[in-house]
Formats: C-alpha cells, sequence, structure tokens
C-alpha cells in the first residue's frame, strides 16, 4: 500500500483481567490498528483467581508486534508513532526476586478472595479503623496490600526472599514496566499514583508511602522494595521499549484502568461521572483536587495525575467485583450461549425477570455493601424458570449494585448526577443499557468508539509528549454519534425493583459461615 501522509499517532497498551489488547490511535481518538489476546484465568481453589505473570508480559509483545504489522499495512510509518501509554487491571498482585527478576508466585487478582479471614483478623487489629482516613480504602480482599500480607504468610519463597532483602513487589504496572524496559538491565521499578492509591500503602494526601501503612501490614521497608510512586503522565520516568518493533519508544504514561477510563471520557472536572462495565463494573465520579472520604461505604482514590504544574485529582469509586464475570459464568460454565454477546438474544426471549434475581456475588459484594460471607445465590426459580430469567437477572445484579453505588455517591458528594457515561464490554448490550437508566432513573450516554480506557492512556501519553497541552484541547474527543438511554418505567417500580434487590442482598449474607466443609 503506498505511504500514508506523516501524521502523528498514539499507542495505547491495556492490560485487562481477561484479555490483554494494543491499540493505536490517531490524534482524534480514532483507532487506526488493534490486537487482542485472551489470557488464561486460574482458579486453583474456590475464590481464588491468578495469572501466569510472564503470560501477561507475553500477551502484551504479541498484541504489539501484530497490532504494528497492521498498522504497517495500512501504509504507517511505526515512527509516526510519538508514545506508548500503558493502562492496567489494578490491585493484582506480583511478586519477583529482585536479584534474578524472576516471579516467586503467580500473580493474585484483584478478585480473589483467599484473604477473606486474614481480613477479619486484621480489621481487629490496633489501628485498623485509621487506616481508610489516610489511604481512602476499606480493609477488604481487594487492596494488594492483603494479597502481599498473604503471600508473605503463606509461600516460603515468598518469605525468605522478604527476609532476604531480596523481594520486590509491584502491581500489573510495575511488572510490565520492568519487563518493558528490559528488566533488571533498566531496573525501572514505578508505579504512577493511581495504581499506587490501590494498594493500601499509599498516603491520598502526600502521595507518598506511609509508614503508618507499612507498619500495619508488617512490612520492613528494607526487606522490600517497593516501585516509587511518580505522576501519571511523563516522558521520561516510565523509561522506554526495550525490544520489538516499538524499540526505543517513550513509554510516556501509565494509568490504573478505571482512571484511564476517566480521562478517556474526558471526566476533567467535579462532578463527572463515569460507569465500565468490564470483569468487575466500576463507577467513578471527579470530585476535584483534594480527596473526599466517603461516608457511605465507597473508596477515595486519585483519579489522575498529570504532573508538570497540574494538580492530582481525585475521584469517588464504588466497585463491583462480579459484572462481565457472571455473563461469561452462564456462557461457559453454565452453557446459555456460546459468547457473552449471546445473552441480549437469550435475555429478549423473554419480556422481564420472571421473578428471579441473581445476586452475583461469586467474590463477595463490594461498595457499597462489603460483604465477604456471602456467595453466588438466585432467588425466585419456580418451573416458570427458563434460561432467558436468568440472563436477565444477571445484567439486572450489576445495574442493581451500580445504583447502590449511584445513591451512595450522590448522598458523599455535593454534585447531583444526571448523566452517566458508560463504556466496557458489557456496555455494547442495548438490554443492559436500557435496563440500567430505568433502574437507576438518569440518562445513560455510550459512545460508539468504547475502548475508552485505552484511549485514556493514550491521551496521558499524548500530553506527556507535548501533543496536547489544555484539557479543552480534546473535550471533542470520542464525542460524535453517542447513543443515549432515557429511563422508560415510572419511579414506583424502579423502587419496588431495587427494595426486592436489597432483600435479596440481605438473605444471602452469611452463607460462607455455614458451608459445609
Amino acid at each position: 500500500m503506498a505511504a500514508v501522509a506523516n501524521k502523528s499517532f498514539l499507542a495505547s497498551i491495556d492490560q485487562g483481567t481477561t484479555s490483554s489488547r494494543f491499540i493505536i490511535f490517531d490524534t482524534n481518538g480514532a483507532v487506526i490498528a488493534s490486537h487482542q489476546v485472551e489470557l488464561s484465568q486460574k482458579h486453583p481453589r474456590p475464590g481464588w483467581h491468578e495469572h501466569d505473570p510472564q503470560e501477561l508480559f507475553n500477551s502484551v509483545q504479541l498484541c504489539m508486534e501484530k497490532a504494528s504489522q497492521q498498522f504497517i499495512d495500512l501504509g504507517h510509518n511505526l515512527s509516526d508513532i510519538k508514545a506508548v501509554g500503558l493502562t492496567n487491571q489494578r490491585e493484582t498482585t506480583l511478586v519477583w526476586d529482585s536479584n534474578t527478576g524472576e516471579p516467586l508466585h503467580d500473580a493474585i487478582a484483584w478478585p480473589d478472595t483467599r484473604t477473606a479471614a486474614l481480613v477479619r483478623e486484621l480489621k481487629e487489629r490496633p489501628g485498623a479503623s485509621e487506616l481508610q482516613d489516610i489511604c481512602g480504602l476499606p480493609l477488604s480482599t481487594y487492596p494488594s496490600s492483603v494479597k502481599l500480607v498473604w503471600l508473605l504468610r503463606n509461600v516460603d519463597g515468598v518469605r525468605n526472599a522478604y527476609d532476604e532483602g531480596r523481594l520486590t513487589f509491584g502491581t500489573v504496572d510495575t511488572w510490565l514496566l520492568f519487563q518493558l524496559n528490559g528488566g533488571n538491565d533498566a531496573g525501572v521499578l514505578v508505579t504512577d499514583v493511581s495504581n499506587a492509591s490501590r494498594t493500601m500503602l499509599l498516603n491520598l494526601e502526600t502521595l507518598q508511602y506511609d509508614d503508618r501503612l507499612l507498619d500495619f501490614f508488617g512490612l520492613d521497608r528494607n526487606k522490600i522494595q517497593l516501585p516509587k510512586v511518580v505522576p501519571c503522565s511523563d516522558p521520561d520516568v516510565f523509561g522506554r521499549v526495550a525490544s520489538g518493533p516499538f524499540k526505543g519508544i517513550s513509554i510516556a504514561a501509565c494509568l490504573g484502568d478505571q482512571s484511564a477510563a476517566m480521562v478517556g471520557q474526558c471526566c476533567f472536572e467535579p462532578g463527572m461521572a463515569k460507569n465500565t462495565y468490564g470483569t468487575g463494573c466500576f463507577l467513578l465520579q471527579h470530585v476535584g483536587n483534594r480527596p473526599v472520604r466517603s461516608k457511605h461505604n465507597l473508596l477515595a482514590t486519585v483519579a489522575y495525575h498529570f504532573g508538570h504544574g497540574h494538580e492530582p485529582q481525585y475521584a469517588l469509586e464504588g466497585s463491583i467485583a462480579t459484572a462481565g464475570s457472571a455473563v461469561r459464568f452462564l456462557s461457559s460454565n453454565l452453557g446459555f450461549f456460546e459468547s457473552s454477546q449471546d445473552i441480549d438474544r437469550v435475555a429478549s426471549t423473554v419480556p422481564d425477570n420472571g421473578g428471579v434475581v441473581f445476586v452475583t456475588a461469586f467474590s463477595g459484594l463490594f461498595a457499597p455493601y462489603w460483604i465477604d460471607d456471602i456467595k453466588g445465590t438466585i432467588f425466585g426459580i419456580t418451573q416458570h424458570t427458563q434460561q432467558g430469567h436468568i440472563a436477565r437477572a444477571t445484567l439486572e445484579a450489576t445495574c442493581f449494585q451500580t445504583k447502590a453505588i449511584f445513591d451512595a455517591m450522590e448522598q458523599d458528594s455535593s454534585h447531583k448526577l444526571h448523566i452517566m457515561a458508560v463504556d466496557g464490554g458489557m456496555s455494547a448490550s442495548d438490554l443492559c443499557m436500557q435496563t440500567q437508566a430505568d433502574i437507576l432513573g438518569v440518562q445513560v450516554d455510550r459512545p460508539v468508539m468504547r475502548e475508552t480506557t485505552s484511549l485514556g492512556a493514550a491521551i496521558a501519553a499524548g500530553f506527556a509528549v507535548g501533543i496536547w497541552k489544555d484539557f479543552n484541547e480534546i473535550k471533542g474527543l470520542n464525542r460524535e454519534d453517542r447513543v443515549q438511554f432515557h429511563p422508560q418505567i415510572p419511579a414506583e417500580k424502579r423502587d419496588a425493583m431495587f427494595r426486592r434487590w436489597e432483600r435479596a442482598v440481605n438473605m444471602a449474607r452469611g452463607w460462607v459461615d455455614h458451608d459445609i466443609q
């Protein structure tokens, strides 16, 4: 193909829970080339969820190679890609040997619940009640710190490395940046503030590790290498790709996936909110340049920090552990359909849920419930129940949990939400998005190009290398032909449906304590 006239492009590595992808965008936010690779999911025991660290990196490398070839085949030059941004699944915990760079255990993924008993123990420690004021997160199975403590207690190789001062800890961003830069040869060991704020080791005010948090979890700085905490957008601190088709290119941005989605949805002003429907579901609202501590069981977190004169920006967050993974459960475990994309077809075979409520608590319930003694439970099954009823109830479960977060957010924030921007795989379901609008009672706004997480990382990289200098320059990105879903049911029905959901949640509590071992 004939060469295309010189033009600037940006690329994004998006390493998620179920897949990795690499996307090349033009500066208007249009996708030019992309490749995606599905990941193996390890569940060695009930409630456990792991990833192979080497597979995470290999999948990223493969995506970069395949997308680069697509880009070249379209007549473009790789030299026109000005920078790469990285975004990743958060909280997932990795440990490796500082001397060799070799992993010491599989990565413990963010939905993993093996630490439930440990969390109950930690909640009894002196000072436990003060942690959330420092770091913004409650003690739960969710943050990285608890997973790290479990590894230190239960894996001899990890404990030995710690005792000998050769243990390195990192989340997925740190691991990938370490590998992309060439491992120990370059020695790049960094994390950005949005990922670090999910470890429960970071002070939300200083944006640095806090000794009170480290002491609570029994972590000695002299025995463990912690990544340096830096802003999300910078042309130098994340290093450069060491090998492959992008050798030498600047890695100019790094953000946790939900922070990247906020940037990709252009949530740059207080009060703006987005909800990402992926493996889990994550509703974040921009609250300004000071953290807001939730009084209604939400998380205070870093939204993003672009550095270079920009103040850090903060968000309130509500996290749902199980969303798209529940749809995959119907497909992979129960055989309801061949592909997750088929759920609308099955759910549309019936007019409603037939009285079925599915509490999709595969990893407990996160915000605003924070219930860890609960399992996935289906209520209301009768001889009338069909696959379509359960499919609808599965979609509704995410929508009900989103409403619980939405209501808590309005109580915590001075900003009333009238529109919710959405993205992620499940947002492709028209039925799910209409249901969400009905249950919330507000407009749901979906972009045509739903890869907003990847776009956010590319935008942050673009800021770092001077493609843009002001947020106003990009507020028009990905705004054309958006689809709006408006509420279509009366408030009385909405409220009755939510009351039934809340009743189901309360009835499902306590199941774990009565398991027959």
